[in-house]
């Protein structure tokens, strides 16, 4: 299961709360700012930006919120500052939690944090408690006919992707962090739609979850991504497939 995240899956098939325009809308402003912030305004010579740029784009953002979401990160613009923070913790079943944010508030996110994570049997850990459960991995997603698997697989592995995964017409292509943006281009050249690409924290292992603690777990991972500040969410559990079905029916 290299460079395949679970909850990833989950969110296409449940259609989860991030998929709302605005809650899109508002991670991506903030990613092209942080982007800029950190690496300059010019997407051929800031991987991260022309990620960011391409996502927006797929996402039909309009032309002149890219720009200015650009032009606050280089200063060019006035705007609010963001500080990007990870909380880690534990879910239901003693499920591992790392949970990235943008904030301009660091007391208040992690108040909040803390609060539904209590609310939905969780907790807020320490640094450095689940980190090492995790391991940063490129994904690029790709939702096509199940035809186009081989096709997907042999674009993805001559760009140098490391591995493709199809879960029910959702491939997501693993790639080492820093060639995530080689091989969406790649990919996107040989015209196949991307969903996202990203480089995100990815499980070592997986908890099996069943029955209240997996309904617990899945309501808690929905109320955290829905969260204002959180831009991802990481978690090492694993669900029943019939149970998603039920969930989001």
């Amino acid at each position: 299961m290299s460079g395949h995240s679970k909850w990833h899956s989950i969110k296409h098939k449940k259609a989860a709360i991030d998929a709302k325009r605005g809650k899109v809308f508002t991670r991506l402003i903030r990613e092209l700012t942080v982007a800029a912030r950190n690496g300059g305004g010019n997407p051929e010579s800031n991987a991260r930006l022309r990620t960011a740029v391409a996502a927006a784009r797929a996402a039909n953002m309009p032309a002149k919120n890219i720009e200015g979401a650009i032009k606050r990160g280089t200063g060019e613009m006035e705007g609010i500052s963001y500080e990007e923070v990870t909380y880690e913790g534990y879910g239901p079943g003693g499920v591992a939690l790392c949970i990235h944010t943008m904030t301009d508030n660091k007391n208040r996110t992690a108040g909040e944090i803390r609060h539904l994570l209590a609310k939905h049997g969780g907790s807020l850990g320490e640094v450095g408690c689940v980190t090492w459960m995790f391991e940063k991995r490129g994904q690029i997603v790709i939702t096509a006919e199940a035809s186009a698997e081989d096709k997907i697989m042999e674009a993805a592995l001559e760009a140098g992707a490391e591995d493709v995964q199809n879960d029910n017409g959702t491939f997501t292509v693993a790639t080492a962090p820093n060639d995530v943006e080689s091989v969406r281009e790649a990919l996107a050249a040989a015209g196949f739609e991307i969903e996202s690409a990203e480089a995100r924290l990815v499980p070592n292992t997986y908890k099996r979850l069943e029955g209240r603690e997996a309904e617990r777990m899945l309501r808690l991972m929905e109320v955290l991504e829905d969260q204002d500040d959180v831009q991802s969410v990481a978690a090492n559990f694993d669900i029943d497939d019939a149970l998603i079905e039920q969930m989001s029916g």
